[in-house]
């Protein structure tokens, strides 16, 4: 992430949404959302975030975070409604400061993040919200199963044959079998990255980045998460082994296994993120953080599939 220059629209629209001038920028940050921590005239903290994606589904989303926020779960609270600035949809929410990343692929890591991947989901089970369609570009796997990429902007103007063959291969196979899945959907969070999660002294601290809820079965939810966790910088694809610590340890907390089919799904869903992460880094030549470990574990994680 990468700080970035106030825009114009920002300071109206904090007197305009928050009752209070903007003061100061706190911190500024670029990557799927706009971030701004600011502070206002009247000393008040708080978060800005900015996302070229429609109003109704960030409206989902927000919605869903209030309601884990008010129950105690330890997110940020929504301070406004989203709102329409020019192709961006904005919002505010309060400022959770401080924490730690918890890094590392061991068992223990995979069940400590399992756990609290479970707990978000048992509280947003009941919640009766409208799907927040459509879903994370990097959980969107029906065009893939027809061989056709995501368009991202930042990626337009790129040449598609620099793309491995056996990530092409891969996002196929594992697509057409999540494509072929007859499971129920649910709502969960689609960005179950290191980086979005905050501890202090071993203790929960913040889930951040909810504007990245998604509306899918819930086995595919808890196999993408599984396969992101341990990502706490560059996107990267966890080791195999960690994958099925966190797999085994959310279905031991939900209190369930999953059927057949829902391994995999799991297993199939697993896959979706970083392969698009492989196609990014090709694409514009960079580290293979992701390229490499799907290089050694795509055909394990396709067999484990079925796919």
């Amino acid at each position: 992430m990468v700080g970035i220059e106030e825009p114009e629209w920002l300071a109206p629209w904090c007197e305009e949404h928050l009752g209070a001038a903007l003061e100061e920028m706190l911190f500024s940050s670029s990557q799927i959302s706009v971030v701004f921590g600011i502070r206002l005239r009247d000393g008040t903290e708080t978060v800005v975030k900015a996302r070229s994606e429609p109003l109704d589904r960030i409206y989902s989303c927000l919605q869903a975070q209030k309601q884990l926020a008010s129950e105690g779960f330890p997110c940020p609270m929504p301070v406004t409604l989203p709102k329409a600035v020019g192709n961006l949809t904005v919002h505010a929410e309060t400022l959770l400061p401080g924490g730690d990343v918890l890094c590392g692929t061991s068992d223990e890591v995979a069940r400590t993040y399992a756990d609290v991947f479970a707990r978000l989901m048992t509280l947003l089970e009941p919640l009766k919200i409208r799907p927040p369609l459509p879903n994370p570009y990097w959980l969107r796997w029906e065009q893939l199963a027809a061989g056709i990429w995501p368009e991202l902007p930042w990626l337009s103007g790129c040449d598609s044959r620099d793309v491995p063959a056996f990530v092409v291969s891969t996002a196929t196979r594992s697509s057409r079998r999540l494509h072929s899945a007859s499971l129920p959907y649910v709502l969960g969070h689609g960005d179950f990255e290191a980086q979005n999660v905050r501890w202090k002294d071993s203790n929960l601290w913040a889930v951040h980045d909810w504007d990245s809820l998604a509306w899918l079965p819930e086995a595919a939810l808890a196999g993408a998460a599984s396969a992101v966790f341990t990502s706490a910088q560059a996107p990267t694809l966890a080791p195999l082994e960690s994958s099925e610590a966190f797999l085994s340890a959310y279905q031991d907390r939900r209190g369930r296994r999953f059927t057949r089919e829902e391994e995999e799904v799991a297993w199939a869903a697993s896959l979706i993120p970083a392969v698009l992460d492989a196609r990014e880094e090709a694409l514009l030549k960079r580290p293979p953080a992701s390229t490499t470990p799907l290089s050694h574990q795509a055909e394990e994680r396709l067999r484990r599939a079925n796919a």
